[in-house]
């Protein structure tokens, strides 16, 4: 078991970006002085190409140092976000931040008033332009939604305020929101904290899950209309973004950021909805093998097996880990370990600490960081694993790119991370020494599928009719948020079906989602997931050259679009293949499991 009070060497080392709290500020505000320097290169991008170059890596600097002040102070806050002087560092830089944009809003509006052939000549007069070519012809494929600079400078001063919905729920989510405590059979009282929630949800006791669910979300329902205005107002401001731009919607603003067509999006709906069969087989083998005549929601997250599988060290986490990812070759895992042993991550959880995990490379000339809530159980395992294929994405990125084409997109990030989940459940299988416990892994991976792949696409359905009712002038109240997300969860479940009896308390769960506030970045979740099963299928079939072609696409960072980035990888996401091959997988599993069970 991890220990409650986390060691030294389980926190992580934000001394490697600023030294304490004044080193940082004094950085601050050297970074706040220098933003009137900027404006010497006003009016002046077109007088030839090298002071085009000379403007361009002076923003590009200023850029790399607020997104090392950012990492942070966001950090900073995360550890405890209780603290008021943590919170006051992450205002503190996303003040500067809006008025870095503020400063700098003209540099697009000037940028495009050269011809595109103008800004070919420049490319080809001075060579140390191509650290910038993808930022200038991505800039030219997006003119007619770039405004003036008047109207730039509106919109950069307009993030002091749409920020406010997500800032606010991530304080009622993380802090605030009163939580209810219950009592666990074993007679240990529990505040269902969301972190407490996701370590005792899976309980092995049918009649703790019982408790465990209606309690958890009873905290939402009791504040459901406030969270559901602020829900409200969030998209509002995602529809003021897209409407200012001219975009015809809030999904076509979402995804022009990468070039993804809509169609991508559309397209995984239909994908996953036209195999919903597939999963309402599993949940129903599910039920089999626990021994219930009706499957109910809570009962998703319990494991198969008699008994939960041994509880994890963080020690034992990473000898897991680095087992796992071998396939990957001896730089990824060399990166691996550096990781582990330097102290990139935070890994227990603490009063106030920010719950889930993430992996953050804004501290770009740095290393990585990883936030978790480990605790012992196998799905930290698991998302120790993800969090690190989000780490290395950025170490083999920042190593690879100019600070200028580093950052990825979320859409093939969740590509990196999602491998790593499936590779590290490859070695387990392998190495598993009896039937119950080969049981038990083919059953995560097919949850792992259902709240990876049908799970988060279900969301982006949610998230896709919800914005297209505020952009349609309809009111979003509580009581229609609950009907809308009630009726998904009860299609994508198999509840008219008779396969899972998903009960109206769960309503609610759509506040419980902070990524809704994240302008349809979910979808990207099922999107990677599929990418991902087709990479780890060909790493399988190719060996080497798979593999190699996957360091490249990590290598690669944000260096071209996504969809492109994916297909050097060898996945065609316009395709079928994909989708088709992440359901044979999935099929391939059930196969398995049953088996399995019909034999026990």
């Amino acid at each position: 078991m991890p220990t409650e009070t986390a060691t030294t060497a389980e926190r992580w080392k934000l001394e490697d970006i600023f030294t304490d709290d004044a080193d940082y500020e004094r950085a601050r505000a050297a970074l706040d002085a220098r933003l009137p320097e900027l404006e010497a290169w006003r009016g002046r991008l077109g007088e030839t190409p090298g002071v085009l170059l000379e403007a361009l890596d002076a923003l590009t600097d200023a850029a790399r140092e607020l997104s090392r002040l950012r990492s942070y102070a966001g950090m900073k806050s995360d550890q405890d976000t209780r603290v008021p002087a943590y919170q006051a560092l992450r205002q503190g830089v996303e003040m500067l931040a809006t008025r870095l944009a503020e400063g700098t809003a003209w540099v697009r509006p000037e940028i495009l008033a050269l011809t595109p052939e103008a800004i070919e000549i420049a490319l080809a007069d001075e060579p140390r332009l191509a650290t910038h070519a993808f930022f200038l012809r991505d800039l030219i494929r997006q003119r007619e939604h770039v405004l003036g600079a008047a109207e730039e400078r509106i919109l950069s001063n307009a993030a002091l305020l749409t920020g406010s919905p997500a800032t606010i729920y991530g304080v009622l989510h993380s802090a605030e929101l009163p939580r209810p405590e219950i009592e666990l059979n074993d007679g240990t009282l529990v505040r269902l904290t969301p972190v407490e929630f996701h370590r005792h949800r899976g309980s092995p006791r049918r009649d703790e899950r019982l408790r465990l669910f209606p309690a958890y979300f009873s905290a939402y329902s009791a504040m459901r209309d406030t969270l559901a205005h602020n829900l409200y107002a969030g998209l509002k401001t995602h529809l003021f973004r897209a409407r200012t731009r001219g975009y015809p919607s809030c999904l076509a603003a979402a995804l022009d950021r990468d070039r993804v067509p809509q169609r991508v999006y559309r397209n995984l709906i239909v994908q996953v909805r036209s195999r919903l069969s597939v999963m309402h087989r599993y949940f129903r083998l599910r039920a089999r093998a626990l021994g219930l005549e009706r499957l109910e929601y809570p009962d998703l997250y319990c494991p198969l097996t008699a008994d939960i599988p041994d509880r994890y060290t963080a020690a034992g986490a990473e000898r897991l880990v680095v087992e796992g990812l071998a396939p990957l070759g001896e730089g990824y895992v060399a990166a691996l370990k550096r990781a582990f042993r330097c102290r990139w991550i935070d890994w227990h959880p603490a009063p106030g600490k920010r719950s889930g995990a993430y992996a953050s490379g804004g501290a770009y000339d740095v290393h990585p960081y990883v936030l978790l809530n480990f605790t012992g159980d196998f799905e930290s395992v698991s998302t120790l694993a993800h969090e690190m294929g989000h780490a290395m994405h950025s170490y083999f990125a920042n190593r690879a790119q100019p600070f200028a084409t580093a950052d990825y997109s979320i859409f093939v990030a969740e590509v990196a991370s999602t491998l790593n989940e499936a590779l590290l459940l490859r070695r387990l299988l392998d190495a598993a020494a009896d039937d119950r416990t080969r049981a038990f892994l083919h059953a995560t991976v097919l949850d792992g599928m259902r709240g990876t792949l049908f799970r988060q696409t279900m969301f982006a359905e949610f998230e896709l009719e919800i914005h297209e009712r505020v952009e349609r002038g309809e009111p979003l109240t509580g009581e229609s948020l609950d009907a809308l997300f009630l009726r998904l969860l009860r299609e994508y479940h198999g509840h008219d079906e008779g396969v899972t009896y998903v009960d109206e308390r769960y309503a609610v769960e759509w506040a419980a989602v902070p990524h809704f506030y994240y302008d349809f970045y979910v979808y990207q979740y099922a999107t990677g997931i599929v990418a991902s099963t087709a990479l780890a299928e060909a790493l399988v079939r190719e060996g080497a050259s798979a593999g190699k072609r996957y360091l490249e696409f990590l290598a690669a960072g944000g260096s071209d679009y996504p969809l492109e980035l994916l297909r050097r990888a060898g996945v065609d996401l316009e395709a079928a293949a994909p989708y088709d091959a992440a359901i044979t997988a999935l099929e391939r599993h059930l196969d398995r499991l049953e088996r399995l069970l019909d034999s026990a």
